[in-house]
């Protein structure tokens, strides 16, 4: 009997076998997650929260129900307000990261503690307050809260080389906002802003005037002596 308990506990908190993943899989992942946004918006019972914090609770809510009932996604968890790896001062909105087992993409092994994907959450428009800059998807004057921002700083994803970013559109519509985040970066780039270029600014990919989803790329120069990350924006219209 003794011998038997000690057997399972020995078990208890380890993971399962190691699932082997293709350098491909962070994009198979965005996919779910950008195929799940107006699913997750259409729920009738979803509660009609307008709040970054709040909608950002409830899609990792929706996302957990889906990959657990999705064929090989039921290795994944998300979570909410994660501290990042290396600023662990700072909170990344959305993470996913392994569930009971661990996974390895191009020799790099993941486990329940680790962040597969950093994700940065934003509304649009920015909601107006006491130093609010309109440009927070991007950049802001008055601290580091800009979206695009976190990343070049390598306040967010240090130790990625992939992140995303998730945008509610409460107000216009995706196109706008496309138009908009341009003009944004246009500017900073023409007044001279350190470290914004051209090269900073966002790629259309898909808009999907069906199910009100659009997806956009991009690839941002960092600071701090680390390599070039790329962004996934996946814009999900609320209004």
């Amino acid at each position: 009997m003794l011998a038997s308990r000690i057997s399972e506990s020995t078990h208890l908190g380890t993971l399962g076998r190691d699932v082997h993943k293709p350098a491909t899989f962070i994009l198979e992942l965005l996919d779910l997650i950008k195929d799940e946004l107006p699913c997750w918006r259409d729920r009738s019972d979803r509660k009609q929260e307008t709040s970054e914090t709040h909608l950002t609770s409830l899609l990792c809510a929706h996302l957990n129900s889906a990959t657990r009932h999705a064929a090989g996604w039921d290795i994944l968890q998300f979570r909410t307000e994660e501290p990042d790896e290396r600023e662990t001062g700072r909170k990344i909105d959305l993470i996913p990261a392994p569930s009971g087992t661990a996974i390895l993409i191009e020799g790099r092994r993941y486990v329940d503690f680790d962040t597969l994907l950093p994700i940065e959450c934003k509304r649009l428009p920015t909601p107006k307050g006491k130093n609010r800059d309109e440009r927070e998807y991007v950049f802001s004057q008055y601290s580091s809260t800009g979206g695009i921002q976190r990343f070049k700083a390598g306040h967010h994803g240090a130790g990625h080389a992939h992140g995303a970013m998730i945008a509610y559109v409460q107000q216009e519509t995706r196109g706008y906002w496309n138009s908009k985040v341009a003009e944004w970066i246009d500017d900073l780039v023409a007044c001279g802003q350190t470290g914004w270029t051209t090269k900073d600014s966002l790629r259309l990919e898909q808009d999907d005037a069906t199910r009100r989803v659009a997806t956009l790329s991009s690839s941002h120069a960092r600071e701090k002596g680390l390599s070039e990350i790329t962004l996934r924006h996946l814009w999900v219209q609320m209004n």
